[in-house]
């Protein structure tokens, strides 16, 4: 098993304490853009998590009022123009590869959205299973405005799961921001709160799932992003093989105890 308690990365700012991890990008003075490394880390980091014995959750907060302005335009745009079909395609698998390692991670992702989430950033609080956000927090699929589609890293298979066809279609189509009100309305966003609340009620938010049964947590999370693309009849089948799963966990167990004895159960993830 990893101890992410000792993971050291060396592209964004990272902690562990009681089971959340926490996680900054941390080049605030440019509103915290991503480039290769950090990409290629963050990537690393969240495949780790699936073999982590001490993170039960994440928290992606932003850092000097910015979530994520998206690629960096010197460090990773710039580049690009130069690169060939190969290079280029390395690097959009490598991007897709995050989203894919955020939803396999097992963990649920909480992100905790400040000022300016574009692009890539925008990505990252959408392959979150959770999202807060504050008033002031502008959130834009931008992919159209740099002359690109607005399928990127998976846009135009979750989006619309979330906030329905025509609205995913307006943002990707046009890269126009979207208000945190709108997002918030729209379903995008779990509800806003004050800036100065934003990182204690994220925290507040995973502390309560921590708290929970985490093996089925990690359950909920794997049949949530499956069964998008199963019929009825397979994802009934599918939920009740899972629950008979949690069925044999110690959890189940202790909260059927604590049931009998009036008391609240105390899960161990277990």
């Amino acid at each position: 098993m990893t101890a992410m308690a000792e993971w050291k990365p060396a592209h964004f700012r990272w902690d562990v304490a009681d089971r959340i991890a926490r996680i900054r990008l941390d080049n605030p003075a440019r509103k915290n853009p991503l480039t290769f490394d950090s990409y290629a880390e963050l990537r690393d980091t969240f495949r780790a998590l699936v073999d982590a014995d001490d993170v039960d959750a994440v928290v992606i907060l932003p850092n000097g009022g910015n979530f994520c302005s998206g690629g960096d335009v010197h460090d990773i745009i710039g580049p690009l123009v130069g690169m060939d079909m190969k290079g280029l395609l390395r690097f959009t698998r490598m991007t897709g590869d995050l989203v894919k390692a955020m939803i396999g991670c097992g963990k649920p992702v909480i992100a905790a959205v400040d000022g300016v989430a574009v692009g890539a950033g925008a990505i990252m609080a959408m392959a979150s299973d959770l999202r807060l956000a504050t008033p002031a927090a502008k959130t834009a699929f931008l992919f159209t405005r740099v002359g690109l589609a607005g399928c990127d890293m998976g846009a135009c298979a979750m989006l619309p799961r979330i906030i329905g066809q025509g609205r995913a279609a307006d943002l990707l189509y046009t890269g126009r921001t979207m208000s945190a009100e709108e997002g918030e309305r729209w379903g995008f966003y779990n509800r806003l709160v004050a800036a100065d609340a934003l990182e204690d009620e994220a925290m507040a938010l995973a502390a309560r799932i921590v708290a929970g049964p985490t093996f089925a947590h990690g359950i909920t999370k794997t049949q949530l992003n499956q069964e998008w693309s199963m019929g009825l009849d397979q994802a009934i089948e599918a939920e009740a093989q899972a629950q008979a799963i949690c069925m044999q966990t110690r959890d189940f167990e202790r909260a059927y105890r604590a049931f009998v004895a009036k008391e609240q159960p105390v899960f161990e993830g277990d």
